[in-house]
């Protein structure tokens, strides 16, 4: 033998076999990893899943706090402020996200928006257009939408007219505007526009003083508010006046803060931050209870099909199959139709998901215990003279809860965009003053989307982070309580 093929190793390197001393097992210096802190551990491991699990859970603490830290409740409504663009306190004294928008209009609405108070934020050019012999002008503005609600016509008592003068006074801010002169209105398209309190011909064009200022049309009164010759209100009774007031202060009067909403407003004057909240809660929660009790119904309804199989197995699959035969849209609209009268429109939702939305669960047990109740732990346990239900639920059960888990923290997913769907197309409405969803808003957006597209874009926003974010979430979960990567090294 060639001594080159080998390495010289030192004699110090070699020791003798202590065979006084038995060789046996020695204990695990680290502690035992469990099936579920396995699955937690590769779960940390995908930064995808991670990153989704974060998104949820922000989305789930939106839909419960969110209200809380508003100054408006679900069912706030103010038609004056009715399809008002987003605004935020903090980024509207940035230049941004300040509830303004950038619009052309003609002369006529140029001269309305410029008789209210902070409408016309800026003028960004002035043009014309038209023949020599007619000539129209028209302005690019910057519109405040909160500020163009301008002047309202309100009722209030005696009581509350002394309120607001005292307020005046004691704050050196003008809210009582004088009343107009209606019967000297031209335009027919604003006689009774609060707004509409200057001289005008009948095409709405504003009759100008030599300065530029509009002329005021108001009445004339003995008693005035002010000594200026012009009435503040007109009297129903004793203890009722007609105002015209100044909404945006008279507004705060009554709440104590300016109106700010910082997802907007809705058709309705609703704010959409909080019905976003609350639509939000309620699908959760909604799918939350449709999926916990399909997993209880869908669990024991598979474990007897694949515990006893044979004719019990076949029977109950041909119920199954004929029940997921029957296409949950038609399903919906049935139960909508004939109970929704006696149950509610909760109760028809709760019914529709869960007649068929078990039988997923209830095929992917019957599956797993398929699988496992051939293993030798389960003969030996029924050799000991275990029980049937001791089987199912302490042996053969808990080898398929990664498989369960898995399938069922998808189906909440699942049970909210088929909600939304549903009130989409109008089937199921949830719309009402204490309660709506996900799906309601969308559809109530979808008749104002290319003017008003605020209404429309964080409902759908909402849904397409919740469903994404489950879908990833899910794979994740999927991988992490996959058996046949239990103890792999990423």
């Amino acid at each position: 033998m060639n001594s080159n093929q080998f390495p010289d190793i030192p004699k110090e390197k070699f020791e003798f076999v202590k065979r006084e001393k038995g060789i046996h097992d020695e204990k695990f210096e680290t502690k035992p990893v469990g099936y579920f802190k396995d699955a937690l551990i590769r779960f940390s491991k995908n930064k995808g899943s991670v990153v989704a699990t974060i998104i949820i859970f922000i989305l789930l603490l939106f839909a419960i706090f969110a209200p809380i830290f508003s100054n408006y409740s679900i069912d706030y409504a103010d038609l004056y402020y009715k399809n008002v663009l987003p605004k935020s306190n903090l980024f509207s004294k940035m230049g941004f996200w300040d509830g303004t928008t950038k619009e052309t209009v003609n002369s006529q609405m140029y001269d309305y928006y410029s008789a209210i108070p902070g409408a016309i934020e800026k003028v960004y050019k002035v043009e014309e257009s038209g023949d020599g012999r007619r000539k129209s002008k028209y302005y690019t503005i910057k519109l405040d939408t909160y500020d163009k609600v301008g002047y309202q016509y309100k009722t209030v008592t005696k009581k509350g007219l002394d309120k607001i003068i005292e307020y005046e006074k004691a704050n050196n801010i003008q809210i009582l505007y004088p009343m107009i002169d209606t019967s000297k209105i031209k335009a027919k398209q604003f006689k009774n526009d609060p707004n509409f309190w200057y001289v005008a011909d009948a095409k709405a064009n504003a009759t100008r003083t030599a300065k530029d200022e509009l002329q005021p049309n108001y009445i004339k009164s003995d008693d005035s508010l002010r000594n200026d010759g012009y009435a503040y209100w007109k009297k129903y009774n004793e203890n009722q006046y007609q105002v015209r007031v100044l909404y945006k202060e008279y507004y705060y009067i009554n709440h104590g803060y300016y109106p700010s909403f910082i997802f907007g407003c809705d058709a309705y004057g609703q704010d959409i931050w909080v019905r976003l909240a609350g639509g939000a809660r309620f699908s959760f929660l909604l799918g939350i209870v449709v999926a916990l009790t399909n997993i209880i119904i869908g669990v024991i309804y598979g474990s007897i099909e694949g515990y006893y199989g044979g004719a019990v197995d076949m029977l109950m699959e041909r119920i199954s199959d004929i029940l997921s035969a029957v296409p949950f849209i038609v399903v919906a609209t049935l139960f909508q139709l004939h109970l929704g009268q006696k149950v509610g429109i909760i109760g028809c939702l709760l019914f529709a998901f869960i007649l068929t939305g078990w039988i997923g669960v209830a095929r992917r047990t019957r599956t797993q215990f398929y699988r496992f109740k051939g293993q030798e732990y389960v003969l030996a346990a029924r050799t000991l003279g275990a029980k049937d239900s001791r089987l199912i639920f302490k042996h053969i059960l808990p080898n398929s809860l990664g498989t369960l888990i898995t399938s069922s923290i998808l189906m909440i997913p699942s049970v909210i965009f088929s909600e939304s769907f549903l009130s989409y197309l109008g089937i199921v409405n949830l719309q009402s003053k204490y309660m709506t969803s996900v799906g309601t808003l969308l559809s109530n957006g979808q008749g104002v989307l290319s003017t008003f597209p605020h209404i429309i874009f964080f409902p759908a926003l909402f849904i397409s982070l919740l469903m994404i974010s489950f879908n990833i979430f899910g794979n994740g979960l999927r991988d992490a309580f996959n058996p046949s990567l239990r103890g792999a090294e990423e």
